[in-house]
């Protein structure tokens, strides 16, 4: 709702949970508009949300949340549960469903602007008191750090775990619905054909869960009627039908009709692999588990692709057509370029709302999709930075028009992004050229190429999703004759640095050092590498990304029970067992590279010692600890192995130094999550710097130059564990954080307490510390000494251990302890609940330590650009 202070008040829109009331809205499938609700309902229901509004005296926007039942009257029964009368969660969605710009309108209202004066620059013709009509169905998914968190129960309720979302539009419910599913990139741990139907009822149907969605479709695949799901989920009828609709155009697939699919909003990949085709593409948003073959053990096997190919699907299906949200569902003529796709009509041709010039050098950049643990908001910050920079400065292409003075002329350049999250900028009706809110897969951003005939694809700027689609949307741009590239690093330099073994190779013939390490397909051959190598050895699975399920492990005891409770190793599914560098330090590199030249936009310092997720670990703008010619050996071989990969573009380089000795842990030539921190921290915009190499300028071309901060910088996660009751609290190598803070100081314990500050744990500096040795080394080698933490907490504190308390739990319930240096499980779960500020780490609780000693230093607020930097290279 939004109201101005001459009381004029419109509706943006409504909208609909999907789930019974219980589960928190955030952790629900949202629709808009309203489906289920009847008329007269939706009128009372906004009238008791104008009267509220007005009532409250609220000027600008205003989320109000009521609760529906049907009690067999025409309109029903309800209630306001809540009213947040500010910018919630909900208006980003509401925004990008309808076009309404919420926060910005709120701004001018704030300003004194009412509604009528306000235009709406969509239509260029109304005003923002004109209330948004649409003429399609939006339909917003959660995503659950599920897979992150494997001792947290994630049965939805009042209580919001998930960490993002993905919407969607749609023609229809079932386009909007298969579109949301496939955009918020979730596949279930679940194999279907092994779960009876006693246990689809009770675990996956009745029990709200991120897998009920999938558990319905599966129920319809099995016979189960209408009727029969709505008893068992509490999810209304109309919906409940829709995705029966879905589950029988899956069937009528399987029997070789596929506009039925197409209809409901199927890809032509995924019709491919419901008939027994191959699946070419990165993710789906759902295909039967009777799709896929079996082997004699029942394990599923991929289609060998010699039935249905993806030409076959084309030939039979209609193709997709782009359509504009115009905020008025087509009464007046819009000008901005805000696009969805839908399939053609059956029947006749769908004309294409896009409006593009297409003589115009165009580029896509692929966006980031939904914000989960290890794919945060950092990369939108680089796709949206990408978009500005080809927008601003356009391209330097060789001309014959070159003049005199050796200036290239430039070049206009439009850029369309890719993406599906209502809470990015890059998904900004005015961020893009062209913005397409859509699913990231390779299927439909090539169809985002050849509607806009793109000259060229950025897969660098989105994390490892963007990067994933990169393979495949070659391949498919290819398949397609499509004159279109994928920009800067090569695809194959991008796979050469996540293969293991060929990255290995590399940094051989480099002469680069690696911890020492190996592959094992079976437990034996794990048992037999950490012998090799010695204990404690780093272990986790080839096939996964981003620290998932990664541990370190100290004996073979140990090494068994992972193998055994956390992954299954295979000959296919083989895991990674490196020497763990056992106090040494970490760092990160970011670098941008033109083919020929490399710019170091920073080198950081991990506060944390190796062992913990680099995700995980506060760090540090400049470096503290390493000496100059350690530094000068780290720009050495981040520059070798940016000519090595032939990088055009960001690159990411993380080490780990000991005893003098650098070592390479990975590569990735993308951006990287510190990007952002980087920019801010030195005042380089290193992603700026990237779009325009990979846009065809040099280096010296743009006069970039490198630059070290005078002052320090350092970066802090933000933890879900408050939000995830049952979740380990203690920091290791599996990435957990969902967000970042930054603080800056002229010392690095001043720094380091604004960021401490920023994140919600503030650093007593007096009070009652309860210091635990012992469990605080379990990282490191066991004989470190650390009894230095034990002398600097004295100096501050009264300190206590463990044993020192009857009930220590109930002491921490109590308010008796001011702050926790322990690694103790049970301990740091209660501190979660109460809100106690705690460290689990050595390095942590050194810095925590520094950090009190700068509580008589000044605050040291000053804006960043004013901070001095000094014009020299990293390392030299």
């Amino acid at each position: 709702v939004m109201r101005d202070a001459d009381d004029s008040c419109i509706i943006i829109c409504n909208m609909e949970n999907i789930d019974p009331m219980g589960i928190h809205t955030g952790e629900s499938t949202v629709v808009t508009p309203s489906q289920v609700i009847p008329d007269e309902a939706h009128q009372e229901m906004r009238n008791s949300a104008l009267k509220v509004i007005r009532e409250l005296g609220i000027q600008g926007g205003c989320n109000i949340q009521h609760a529906w039942r049907d009690d067999g009257t025409p309109s029903g029964e309800y209630r306001v549960v809540e009213v947040n009368p500010r910018v919630s969660r909900s208006s980003a969605l509401a925004s990008k469903a309808t076009g309404y710009p919420i926060a910005r309108v709120t701004a001018k209202v704030a300003m004194g602007k009412r509604l009528h004066e306000i235009d709406n620059e969509i239509t260029g013709e109304t005003t923002a008191a004109f209330e948004p009509a649409i003429d399609y169905v939006v339909t917003k998914v959660p995503r659950w750090p599920k897979d992150k968190f494997s001792d947290v129960e994630f049965e939805l309720g009042p209580a919001m775990k998930s960490t993002g979302e993905a919407m969607s539009i749609g023609r229809t419910f079932e386009e909007s619905l298969l579109k949301a599913l496939r955009s918020s990139e979730y596949d279930p741990a679940v194999d279907w054909t092994t779960v009876d139907d006693e246990e689809l009822e009770t675990d996956y149907l009745v029990r709200p869960t991120p897998d009920r969605p999938y558990a319905m479709f599966e129920a319809f695949g099995r016979g189960y009627s209408v009727e029969e799901v709505v008893e068992l989920t509490g999810i209304y009828e109309w919906y409940v039908e829709r995705f029966e609709r879905i589950a029988d155009a899956a069937a009528a697939a399987q029997e070789g009709d596929f506009q039925a699919a197409a209809d409901v909003g199927f890809t032509n990949q995924e019709i491919t692999a419901i008939a027994g085709g191959e699946f070419n593409d990165t993710h789906a948003s759902w295909i039967p588990s009777e799709a896929a073959d079996t082997d004699d053990d029942g394990q599923r096997v991929e289609p060998d692709g010699s039935g249905v190919t993806v030409g076959d699907v084309e030939a039979d299906t209609s193709r997709r057509t782009y359509k504009q949200v115009d905020t008025c569902a087509g009464e007046f003529r819009a000008s901005t370029p805000y696009y969805y796709s839908a399939r053609e009509p059956p029947i006749g041709r769908g004309a294409s709302e896009v409006q593009v010039d297409r003589d115009v050098e165009s580029v896509v950049v692929v966006g980031g999709g939904p914000i989960r643990v290890g794919q945060g908001v950092e990369f939108d910050y680089c796709a949206v930075h990408a978009v500005r920079a080809l927008r601003e400065e356009g391209s330097e292409a060789p001309s014959a028009s070159d003049d005199s003075s050796g200036q290239r002329p430039r070049k206009h350049i439009d850029a369309h992004v890719v993406n599906n999250n209502p809470e990015t900028v890059s998904t900004d009706y005015d961020t893009s050229d062209g913005l397409f809110f859509e699913p990231i897969t390779a299927e439909e951003v090539a169809d985002v190429v050849a509607e806009t005939d793109a000259d060229g694809v950025m897969v660098q700027f989105g994390g490892q999703t963007s990067v994933n689609v990169g393979g495949p949307l070659e391949a498919e741009l290819r398949r397609r004759d499509l004159d279109c590239e994928i920009m800067g690093t090569s695809v194959g330099a991008m796979d050469l640095a996540e293969d293991r073994d060929r990255f290995n190779a590399l940094m051989t013939d480099l002469g680069i050092s690696q911890p020492e390490g190996g592959t094992a397909t079976s437990e034996a051959e794990a048992l037999e590498l950490a012998h090799e190598i010695g204990y404690p050895v780093l272990v986790r699975p080839s096939y996964v990304l981003g620290g998932r399920a990664m541990d370190v492990v100290y004996s073979d005891a140990e090494l068994e029970e992972y193998i055994e409770e956390a992954v299954r190793v295979a000959p296919d599914k083989p895991i990674l067992v490196d020497d763990f560098l056992a106090d040494a330090v970490e760092l990160d590199v970011d670098a941008v590279a033109d083919g020929d030249d490399v710019l170091i936009g920073g080198i950081m310092e991990h506060v944390e010692a190796a062992g913990i997720h680099s995700g995980d670990s506060a760090c540090v703008i400049p470096p503290r600890s390493l000496s100059a010619e350690t530094l000068g050996r780290v720009r050495e071989v981040t520059l070798e192995i940016a000519r090595a990969l032939d990088t055009v573009g960001l690159l990411n380089v993380q080490l780990a130094v000991r005893d003098g000795e650098v070592y390479v842990l990975e590569a990735n030539p993308r951006s990287s999550r510190t990007v952002p921190f980087v920019s801010k921290a030195t005042g380089v915009p290193i992603a700026k710097l990237a779009a325009k190499v990979m846009a065809g300028q040099s280096l010296d071309e743009l006069r970039a130059h490198e630059q070290v901060p005078e002052h320090v910088s350092v970066k802090e996660v933000v933890l879900p564990f408050d939000r995830l009751p049952g979740s380990d609290p203690r920091l290791g190598p599996e990435m957990k954080s969902t967000g970042e803070v930054m603080g800056t100081a002229r010392s690095f314990g001043k720094a380091y307490l604004k960021a401490q500050d920023s994140v919600g744990k503030p650093i007593p500096t007096e009070g009652t510390a309860v210091v635990d040795l012992e469990t605080l080394r379990g990282l490191s080698q066991k004989n470190e000494d650390v009894s230095d933490v034990r002398e600097a907490a004295e100096r501050h504190f009264d300190v206590r251990e463990k044993e020192e308390f009857d009930d220590l739990p109930g002491a921490l319930r109590d308010g008796e302890v001011d702050v926790i240096l322990s690694r103790d499980r049970d301990i740091l779960e209660v501190a979660v609940e109460e809100t106690i500020t705690y460290f689990s780490t050595v390095p942590s609780a050194r810095a925590a330590l520094e950090a009190v000693e700068t509580e008589d230093e000044p605050l040291d607020v000053m804006a960043l650009s004013e901070r001095p930097t000094e014009r020299r290279n990293w390392g030299e």
